[in-house]
């Protein structure tokens, strides 16, 4: 009697050309995570979802800018594992191979940024995932010195712009979605000294803003901001009606249920779009997403589970949440900006744009890790909260030569309209987002779930 073999099976529905690596290839990346060695990606630059088959060992890691899913089915064989940058890709192929079935959104599971994921295809049972870290970045080891800390900031940013205008056709038009905000505005003037030392045309550039019913508080900003620097003529305000602001719909795009992150992709959903309508032909955006996390710059006071001890004690929590090792770390969803970035990524990526985030490239987050934000704050929230505009302000001045004005924090989806607008538009209470994220969940298992 000869015993039952296992008959693995691996399908991988990641689109390569989803991700933007500055200095090495996909194949070279790939070949890196096949090594088994972790810290063989630490000096990968850009953003990626980047998955190794050897036998049976299958091995997963991702940047923040680039999500990846897995599931794991049953067949008579064996175990199949289906990799994807979304649960409606994932349940699209299960459907086509009659394994929908086994299909819940819960039974899927997100990669967490920055670490090589490990899985064995064995069989019942299937064992849990190995994590290995592969970004670790020196935490502390600058000095306070807001000038030297600003200079290195915006430098590894805008040295990450470079690399990336390195890697698009020269005669591209790029985008910004711009607020007028420190974030944004940081990401947009060094791409536009980056375009002028390159001697390269600048008019490339465009600030997109966003403006529900023409009274958009950001529209005032980035008007301003521009001004200010005399580069008025690069802003296009793009004005969209409140019938074009639908959370369900962000709901069902970025899969998820949390606010904060529903109202932001909601309103980038908004935007994209008009950007589309208006430019069909249009590629290349960037934005400033990540910048918040980097610098710490979440009001501490409004969640109940965080101190500023667990903020700047904790490597990296902004980015990763708690971590995969926590009793709070998700099975469905990674923590963090690694759950959440999907607020900026699947708007750009639904509506066929290539986007970057240089903020939450891993060569810049290092820089922000490396700032002694214990010893600049003494532990106060406030000259916390104050650091964030100092150093990107100084930062950018010295990079550029361009003293951008700083504004009072605002979130995006809040600076797209008026307050009174927001309260109509979004439910203050968490159980609505779930809910409508309940009905996404059966409209995705009845095949009605298009956005």
């Amino acid at each position: 009697m000869t015993q039952h073999a296992y008959v693995e099976r691996f399908v991988n529905l990641l689109d390569p050309s989803g991700n933007v690596l500055l200095n090495c290839s996909v194949e070279d990346a790939v070949e890196r995570l096949g090594s088994g060695e972790a810290t063989a990606l630490k000096d990968v630059e850009g953003q990626f979802a980047l998955v190794h088959r050897n036998g049976h060992i299958i091995r997963m890691a991702r940047s923040i800018g680039r999500p990846m899913r897995y599931f794991l089915a049953k067949q008579i064989d064996g175990p199949c594992l289906v990799v994807a940058e979304r649960m409606d890709e994932i349940l699209a192929w299960l459907k086509q191979e009659g394994l929908d079935d086994q299909f819940h959104p819960t039974y899927t599971r997100m990669v967490p940024a920055h670490y090589v994921l490990e899985l064995a295809l064995v069989g019942c049972p299937d064992p849990n995932p190995d994590y290995q870290r592969f970004f670790t970045p020196d935490r502390n080891s600058l000095s306070t010195d807001l000038d030297d800390i600003g200079y290195r900031y915006i430098a590894a940013l805008q040295t990450a712009v470079a690399s990336w205008l390195d890697h698009i056709p020269a005669d591209e038009p790029i985008g910004v979605l711009f607020s007028g905000g420190i974030d944004s505005g940081a990401v947009f003037c060094a791409a536009y000294d980056c375009l002028l030392k390159r001697g390269e045309s600048p008019a490339r550039l465009k600030a997109f803003t966003l403006s529900v019913e023409d009274d958009g508080q950001d529209a005032a900003q980035a008007h301003q901001f521009l001004s200010d620097l005399d580069l008025g003529m690069f802003l296009e305000v793009i004005d969209v009606p409140a019938e074009a602001i639908d959370y369900r719909e962000a709901v069902r795009l970025i899969e998820d249920y949390k606010p904060l992150d529903v109202q932001s992709a909601t309103m980038a959903l908004a935007l994209c779009r008009a950007i589309r309508e208006r430019y069909p032909e249009w590629i290349y955006l960037l934005d400033g997403d990540g910048g918040d996390e980097n610098l710490k710059d979440y009001p501490i006071e409004e969640n109940s589970e965080l101190t500023i001890r667990s903020v700047l004690n904790n490597l990296m929590l902004y980015h990763e949440g708690w971590g995969v090792d926590a009793v709070k770390h998700s099975l469905t969803y990674s923590g963090g900006q690694s759950r959440g970035h999907v607020r900026s990524s699947a708007p750009v990526r639904h509506f066929g744009f290539r986007g970057l985030s240089p903020f939450a490239l891993p060569q810049v987050i290092a820089v922000s890790e490396a700032i002694p934000f214990i010893e600049l704050t003494d532990w106060q929230n406030e000259k916390l909260y104050a650091l964030k505009g100092e150093i990107v302000r100084r930062g950018v001045e010295q990079v550029t030569g361009l003293t951008m004005p700083v504004f009072e924090k605002r979130r995006f989806q809040r600076g797209a309209t008026v307050d009174s607008r927001f309260d109509s538009l979004f439910p203050a209470d968490e159980e609505s987002y779930r809910a409508a994220f309940r009905s996404a969940v059966v409209a995705m298992k009845s095949g009605d779930s298009t956005v």
